[in-house]
């Protein structure tokens, strides 16, 4: 099986991931244009409470999966890595069915009493099989990290993508007539068509890489298997612990947002059109580097673990100020992007503007969450998952307090929970910093902080200028994107002029050695 180094595999995610991103959003423009802002409101509050099951059914397991993989990779024990695909599968099968059955059986009581739109009753009944495709498809991909060979689940994500893609708009269109709660629900059931697509993928990937006969033996690997089931334990509880800390956070989230805005005077619909305003326009854009921090936080886990292994500590920290500079990199130009060119995004994108204002007001503090992802794999692979959860849960319980509070008062409605938000992500980054700084006594030097202050106003200079220059980019498709495309050559050069990017850095990658080199 080919492994990569961490870069190399870290470059084959970020592409697999701007080709999924891109794909995406080719993905939500259709979705937005074909809904609407309320088919959106109903997509946006249905999807929480898939995650919250499927963060259940996954038990924390494809983190423990990488990072013990990747010690018995290190070890050379094939029958160890074995035995925890065997213990794993059995697991999340296992969980995968009761879930799948407590979700139908809840549906329709999420719906009416919870989410106070009964029209989401659809949506959740349509995407309830994602739920064992995923579990499934979680345990490969987690094998497949701890091996340190990225290329299948990069393949599979773009095979989502395009699968998704080619279902979505006839369903949608097929489902419409018969009321946008069943539009919703068909866009859902595409999500599931590019699932199942994406993990027979992966299923073929496995059969042809793996040096392990998986069928084999499978009772006596599991009644053998209590140790290496406690040492998967021993991480994914506490990573359960913290993805489901985020996973309830978004599942209460549609709730307490319909509820405070209730209270502040919104009628339903109202409610539904802003939330899908917030969460299916404005959310999206904010996330768009986050493939990037999100590869770097993958390819993190095993081999931080493999360093932390053979004690090899100089490596582990040199291995987090890597991905905090390169997360900044990538999100400190997006950050701008949002944030000048808000209106011009959104009207190319989606016909209309109405979420600028929260692109506006988000974007600076949104910096944080790219940090966030890479120190909160840091944390897990150095065994802290513990720390990492409590501080989701302080940072999310902050942000509900904050959320409720300026929600339910009519000046502020939905730019309350925009508001909440913002507390969340900026806390969330700062107690993981804080962890990262008492349990291995790690240090950001200074002087990348002040180099991250002037890369962000030097951007936010050139891109201000760029807005004088050329007074059409807002009307022309093509010009704005060659004003984007002007920006983001002169914030490459940024990036070399301080040493965000090295090119010892880009040497360890096959094709631009050559480059580099003379």
């Amino acid at each position: 099986m080919t492994k990569q180094t961490f870069l190399q595999g870290t470059l084959i995610l970020i592409a697999a991931g701007m080709i999924t991103r891109f794909l995406g959003f080719i993905n939500r423009i259709i979705v937005a244009r074909l809904m609407g802002e309320e088919g959106i409101g109903l997509y946006m509050m249905a999807l929480p409470t898939l995650f919250l099951v499927y963060t259940l059914t996954q038990f924390g397991l494809p983190i423990a999966i990488s990072k013990r993989v990747a010690e018995a990779e290190a070890h050379g024990d094939l029958k160890k890595i074995k035995r925890i695909l065997i213990i794993s599968l059995t697991i999340t099968g296992t969980l995968s069915v009761i879930f799948l059955a407590g979700l139908i059986l809840i549906a329709p009581i999420v719906a009416t009493k919870f989410l106070t739109d009964e029209r989401t009753l659809y949506p959740l009944l349509a995407i309830s099989p994602m739920v064992p495709i995923s579990a499934v498809s979680s345990v490969i991909r987690g094998y497949f990290q701890g091996r340190q060979n990225m290329k299948p689940q990069s393949y599979a994500q773009v095979i989502e993508q395009v699968v998704r893609i080619c279902c979505v708009s006839f369903l949608v269109k097929l489902f419409l007539p018969y009321g946008v709660e069943f539009a919703a629900a068909g866009a859902m059931f595409s999500v599931i068509v590019g699932e199942l697509c994406s993990l027979f993928f992966m299923f073929r990937m496995f059969k042809m890489k793996k040096r392990i006969k998986l069928r084999a033996d499978v009772l006596q690997y599991i009644k053998s298997g209590r140790q290496t089931f406690n040492e998967l334990m021993s991480i994914a509880l506490p990573g359960t612990g913290s993805r489901l800390v985020g996973s309830i956070s978004n599942f209460l989230e549609p709730i307490l947002v319909s509820q405070s805005l209730a209270i502040a005077g919104f009628h339903t619909v109202a409610a539904t059109k802003l939330y899908g305003s917030l969460t299916g326009y404005a959310l999206p854009l904010l996330f768009m580097p986050t493939f990037i921090t999100h590869s770097l936080a993958v390819a993190m886990v095993p081999n931080i673990s493999e360093a932390d292994a053979k004690q090899n500590k100089q490596l582990v920290h040199y291995r987090i100020h890597q991905a905090i500079r390169i997360s900044f990199a990538s999100g400190a130009l997006a950050t701008v992007i949002l944030m000048l060119f808000s209106v011009p995004i959104l009207e190319f994108m989606y016909g209309t503007s109405s979420a600028s204002r929260f692109l506006v007001l988000m974007a600076p503090f949104f910096v944080m969450l790219y940090v966030q992802f890479p120190l909160n794999a840091a944390l897990q692979a150095l065994n802290f998952a513990k720390e990492a959860m409590w501080n989701s849960i302080i940072s999310t319980g902050i942000k509900f307090i904050v959320l409720i509070i300026f929600a339910t008062n009519p000046q502020f409605g939905i730019m309350g929970v925009a508001l909440g938000m913002i507390v969340g992500v900026v806390l969330g980054t700062m107690l993981h910093m804080a962890t990262l700084i008492k349990v291995i006594s790690f240090k950001l030097p200074w002087m990348d902080f002040l180099k991250m202050a002037c890369l962000f106003s030097i951007t936010w200079w050139a891109g201000k200028l760029l807005k004088q220059l050329i007074p059409g980019y807002a009307d022309n498709l093509l010009v704005f994107l060659c004003t984007l495309t002007v920006l983001g050559t002169f914030y490459l050069v940024l990036l070399f002029q301080f040493k965000f990017l090295s090119v010892a850095e880009l040497r360890q990658f096959p094709i631009l050695n050559r480059f580099t080199r003379k």
